[in-house]
C-alpha cells in the first residue's frame, strides 16, 4: 500500500489503489445539507475529486479556496472536496469563506472514499481521516490524472491538477 509522511515521518494509506486508467469507483458522499452526491463513475462531465484531512487546517482551507477560484474559470465540470469533517463545519467553512464554485463533502458515514481510492490514513496521529490526494476523473469514468500529495502538511501541485482538468474537457 502506499505511503505519505506528516512532518517527515511516514504513514501508510489504506484501502484500494486506484491509477490513472482506472474506472474510477462510484461512491457516495454527504454533502454540507446532508443529502447524498455519488462521485466516482461515469457522469458525462469531467469530475475533480480533492480529499483533505480537514478543513479546519490551515493548508486544506487554503487548498479549497485555491482551488475554488481556479475551478471558477473553468466551466463544466464537478469538483468535490471530501474529508471527514461533519457536513455541519464544512457548511460553516464554505459559508465563512465564500466557497461557491465547488461542493464540499464528507466521508465521515462509512469511510467508502477513502477505501476505495486508497486515501484513507491507516496509522498515526491522523489515523481515520484522508490524505491529500486529487483525482481527475474523465467524462467517461475512467482517472485520468491522479495526485498523492508526498507530505499532508505541504499543498498538492495546482498547475499540475488544472492542466489535466483542462485537458480531460477538451
Amino acid at each position: 500500500m502506499a505511503t505519505v509522511t506528516l512532518k517527515g515521518n511516514p504513514v501508510a494509506l489504506t484501502g484500494n489503489e486506484v491509477n490513472v486508467g482506472d474506472v474510477a469507483p462510484e461512491v457516495t458522499v454527504v454533502a454540507t445539507d446532508l443529502s447524498e452526491k455519488k462521485v466516482g463513475g461515469a457522469k458525462g462531465v469531467v469530475q475533480v475529486l480533492i480529499s483533505v484531512p480537514s478543513l479546519d487546517t490551515p493548508v486544506c482551507a487554503t487548498e479549497t479556496r485555491k482551488f475554488n477560484e481556479a475551478v471558477s474559470q473553468i466551466p463544466g465540470i464537478d469538483v468535490t472536496v471530501i474529508s471527514m469533517d461533519l457536513p455541519f463545519a464544512s457548511k460553516r467553512f464554505c459559508s465563512t469563506e465564500g466557497i461557491e464554485n465547488l461542493t464540499c463533502a464528507s466521508d465521515f458515514r462509512n469511510k467508502e472514499f477513502g477505501q476505495k481510492y486508497g486515501v484513507l490514513i491507516a496509522e498515526g496521529p491522523l489515523a481515520g481521516i484522508l490524505a491529500r490526494a486529487i483525482f481527475v476523473v474523465g467524462k467517461d469514468g475512467k482517472v485520468v490524472y491522479k495526485q498523492i500529495v508526498p507530505e499532508i502538511t505541504e499543498e498538492p501541485n495546482y498547475d499540475e491538477v488544472l492542466e489535466a482538468v483542462k485537458k480531460a474537457n477538451a
